[in-house]
């Protein structure tokens, strides 16, 4: 058997180390020969920015904007330069802030200056002006920074104007034609040149006498390289599979995390054989400067590949497995082999633009070299969204409430339903524009949507890793793609893609970090400028406040408070008030730590307040009754109220609102003003003593003095019935059927006066039968005015 065949799973450390041992002198010599970074203002602390060369550079950026000749890199390493003096500027605003702020608390101190035709002291005249002047002196180096610091604004956002108009002239001119065949023969011709030329390039080096010495000097490292990209190329994706699969084995657990990871060495071991193969084609200095740009790309390339084929395969996997797009096994190949063949587009397209730079094709062998890609392209892209549209609607065809459910809450079915009425039109809009002439808007069309789709499923195979790590870690299974955590990272996955898809659809680096420097930077209110920084402060501080007052409280109820002599009110209404006290606490607290200068906000918080209370007045209302219930406490958790012809028990009393739960069990929400402002009647106040009134009827012709009689032995025998003071009976009068009597007793307990109501009922009952009592009820005698008409003829 030959060597190259037993190479196994042991070997692929010894590989690895020595594919970075052999890219390691060259990373080196790389990065030795970078060139330095462009010069920028430095700030010293003692001395400040130098303004002169500044203004220098500053003077050369407003030359070029009016002039516009500058190329877009010319306007573009200006723009840093200017970017990096602004780093400087916004520094150095900082300026003796301390003593700045000491020296103003100290004018604060001496009192509002004078008005005209008034005097003060000429020793509290005198000091003020040394102040002032003071003042004014330490502010001098602030100024000039805040107007330098506007100025770098203003030339950077000119630049940016500058260059996206350009950017908007290319991108709506129209060019060549691809479809007039004067075009062909020139592309064709500019086509073989190029292979040709390379060719002459490898052979032009090859007769060089030096470059041969360097070959064979170099041939034991090309051929390692040869050999270790050859063998990670062609073994990788089974060592990588090997691997995860011995990796489940041992700990049986977390299956599609394995995987994931197995995918994944299956795409970074032949990516590291690929640029093992760059190097060695590099190292044999046979390749010369059309080469290199084939060359250099086929790390890049290789990468798009590798990735569109983990995209393909981790989306729409075969057979029954776990995918992230619950599409019908019937379209899964056909969407596969979709993906696999648009990123072999994108590479020819790409290896297309990067020759063309290195050779400078013309304009019209641009067009109508992209145009077949453009066209294949469309193709690929209508075949792909208008399958995914297909089984979409299977899936909504096959159960009308499933698929009314799933338009409702699957937001996946709901994107990828977008997605693919976007990538249908531009499927027939690209070639069109192409074809009339607008090249580059056709590109600049296809393309970015082909990488926004693949951008989007990567967002959503690493939401499903997400739930995967969820459900490992949580050993769970059930539930875990609706568990808080999952969902709150996979919302941050898909934040974190929007600027991606803004640099996949032209934006400049230098526009979303123009974007991240003024977020940085802050705004201003008042004169107080507020930063990010600032805000983290803000957050931090209050939370420790905010989690400490809860700690306190915790502390308050379960251990201070049960050994007081209060009852459960009391020590509520102690513990909720350290909460408001603890968090407006915190807050305080929080502003000064973050050095929010609130007294410059006092103006506009008066105006907003006014606003505020005429809009949230019944919110301040219920508030402050919340705060008055609290401390007065007329009611308390625990007690039986009656309020607005609502009865139940007090459950909670929070700052806006009290819940009651009635004794139907259901909840009624009763704002605090209702209970300061209305009438309230509270039934355990203070104790929990109450009076039972039991009706009794009997009928007439009974002796009223056993009844009585009998009433009264039913109301003391019962246990709730207090005897102090004595339980007494009513004869109320002669009703219209009965004759009306009332038992009224007072109860230990009046949360048992149901209870103890329906007890005496029934002892009432057996007394009576037993007594031969007879309890009436309501009858009628009809007397039928003329009945002969009631008979038949």
């Amino acid at each position: 058997m030959k060597p190259a065949v037993v190479l196994s799973l042991r070997h692929i450390p010894a590989l690895v180390g020595l594919l970075l041992v052999l890219l390691a002198p060259a990373t080196g010599s790389a990065q030795d020969a970078s060139p330095p970074p462009p010069e920028s203002g430095a700030l010293d602390a003692s001395q400040g920015p130098d303004y002169d060369q500044w203004s220098a550079t500053a003077s050369r950026a407003e030359e070029a904007i009016l002039s516009g000749r500058a190329s877009n890199a010319a306007f573009e390493t200006l723009r840093a330069q200017i970017a990096d003096w602004r780093e400087v500027f916004l520094e150095a605003q900082n300026t003796n802030k301390a003593r700045i702020a000491t020296i103003q608390r100290q004018l604060d101190a001496l009192g509002p200056a004078p008005g005209e035709g008034e005097s003060e002291a000429a020793e509290i005249a005198e000091r003020r002006k040394e102040l002032n002047a003071q003042l004014e002196k330490l502010r001098a180096p602030v100024v000039a920074a805040e107007e330098a610091h506007a100025r770098a604004n203003g030339l950077i956002s000119e630049i940016d104007r500058v260059i996206r108009e350009r950017q908007s002239r290319e991108l709506l001119s129209r060019g060549p034609s691809p479809l007039n065949p004067v075009h062909w023969a020139d592309t064709l011709a500019q086509l073989s040149g190029t292979s040709g030329a390379i060719v002459r390039e490898v052979t032009s080096a090859w007769s060089s006498s030096v470059q041969r010495d360097r070959f064979k000097s170099e041939l034991p490292k090309t051929l390692l390289l040869m050999l270790v990209g050859i063998v990670l190329l062609l073994r990788g994706r089974a060592w990588a599979k090997r691997m995860g699969e011995n990796a489940y084995r041992k700990l049986h657990r977390g299956r599609e995390v394995w995987e994931f990871l197995i995918s994944l060495g299956q795409v970074v071991l032949p990516l590291l054989g690929i640029v093992a193969l760059e190097e060695a084609f590099f190292s044999s200095g046979l390749v010369g400067l059309r080469g290199t740009v084939i060359i250099d790309g086929l790390s890049r390339w290789g990468a798009t590949l590798l990735i569109g084929w983990w995209l393909a395969g981790r989306l729409f996997p075969d057979g029954d497995k776990q995918a992230p797009v619950n599409i019908g096994e019937s379209y899964r190949a056909g969407i596969r082999f979709d993906i696999a063949a648009l990123s072999v587009l994108l590479v020819v397209h790409d290896v297309l633009a990067r020759v063309g730079d290195a050779v400078e094709f013309t304009p019209e062998s641009e067009a109508v070299a992209g145009f077949p890609i453009i066209i294949l392209s469309a193709l690929l892209l209508y075949r792909l969204t208008h399958s995914l549209r297909l089984s979409i609607g299977e899936l909504f065809e096959e159960d009308a409430a499933t698929s009314e459910h799933l338009i409702e809450h699957n937001y996946r079915l709901r994107i990828i339903s977008a997605l693919s009425r976007l990538g249908i039109l531009v499927a027939f809009a690209a070639p069109l524009m192409a074809a009339v002439g607008y090249n580059a808007a056709a590109n600049a069309l296809i393309y970015p949507s082909i990488l926004t789709l693949g951008l989007f499923g990567t967002v959503l195979i690493l939401q499903q890793l997400v739930t995967d790590l969820y459900s490992l870690v949580m050993k769970t299974e059930e539930g875990a793609g609706e568990a808080l955590l999952p969902v709150v990272v996979g919302f941050l996955l898909t934040l974190a893609a929007f600027p991606v898809v803004a640099l996949i659809w032209g934006a400049r680096v230098t526009s979303l970090q123009e974007i991240w420097t003024q977020f940085r930077e802050g705004f201003s209110i008042g004169g107080t400028r507020v930063s990010p920084t600032d805000f983290l402060t803000f957050a931090l501080v209050f939370v420790m406040g905010y989690v400490l007052t809860r700690m306190v409280q915790g502390a308050l109820r379960g251990s201070v408070l049960p050994k007081t002599r209060l009852d459960q009110g009391g020590q509520n209404a102690i513990v909720a008030g350290m909460g408001y006290v603890g968090i407006f606490l915190a807050a305080v607290i929080a502003i000064t730590a973050a050095g929010i200068d609130l007294s410059s906000l006092a103006i506009v918080a008066g105006a907003l307040s006014v606003g505020i209370g005429f809009g949230l007045q019944n919110i301040v209302s219920n508030f402050v009754s919340g705060i008055i219930l609290l401390i007065e406490r007329p009611i308390s958790e625990g007690d039986w109220i009656e309020v607005g012809g609502q009865h139940g028990n007090v459950r909670s009393i929070s700052v806006r609102s009290t819940r009651i739960e009635t004794f139907d069990r259901t909840d009624v929400i009763v704002p605090n003003a209702d209970l300061i402002s209305g009438t309230v009647t509270n039934y355990t106040r203070g104790n929990t003593v109450g009076r039972v009134i039991v009706p009794v009827g009997v009928a007439y012709g009974s002796d009223t003095r056993k009844i009585e009689e009998i009433l009264l032995e039913v109301a003391k025998a019962h246990p709730m019935v207090a005897l102090n003071p004595a339980p007494y009976v009513l004869f109320r009068g002669f009703g219209a059927d009965s004759l009306e009597f009332e038992i009224r007793a007072i109860l230990r307990d009046v949360n048992w006066i149901m209870n103890v109501h329906s007890d005496m009922n029934h002892q009432i009952a057996a007394r009576f039968a037993e007594e031969g009592i007879e309890i009436p009820f309501a009858q009628r005698d009809v007397w039928l005015r003329n009945p002969e008409v009631l008979k038949g003829d």
